[in-house]
């Protein structure tokens, strides 16, 4: 054979297929992935999904990726998003700093921030003293 009479290219046909097997394990995982958190599929369609690229890896992976490839993407990214706001809004609750007169803190955490405000000269005495008893209320 040609590669055993040049050492260089035997090496990089090995580091091709070793490259090519490694990126298929990759899609292999992302597609098991997207099976899994699909919610456009039902039981019995995750299953079979799973049985065929499992059985016939190679040509499951290819057949996934040209059947469903196209919202592979966009299930990540909806799944991206609502981990987003879900941070953001465990975010907001925890520091306390949701709208005035909203969750998080305590009324006189809620009653310092709004004096604070007034005292720059943010609001005025009048939307303090509302505000107050909004809170208080």
């Amino acid at each position: 054979m040609l590669a055993y009479d040049y050492p260089l290219l035997g090496l990089f046909w090995t580091m091709l297929w070793f490259f090519l097997w490694i990126a298929w394990l990759v899609a292999l995982f992302q597609i098991i992935g997207d099976i899994f958190n699909s919610d456009d599929l039902g039981g019995w369609g995750k299953a079979l999904w799973l049985i065929f690229v499992i059985a016939l890896p190679l040509l499951g992976v290819l057949i996934y990726l040209i059947a469903r490839g196209g919202g592979m993407q966009k299930r990540a990214l909806d799944k991206a998003r609502a981990q987003r706001e879900t941070y953001d809004a465990y975010l907001r609750e925890t520091a306390g700093s949701a709208a005035v007169g909203g969750g998080g803190g305590g009324s006189a955490d809620e009653l310092a921030k709004l004096a604070d405000l007034r005292d720059r000269g943010v609001i005025t005495a009048d939307e303090f003293e509302r505000q107050k008893a909004k809170i208080l209320a």
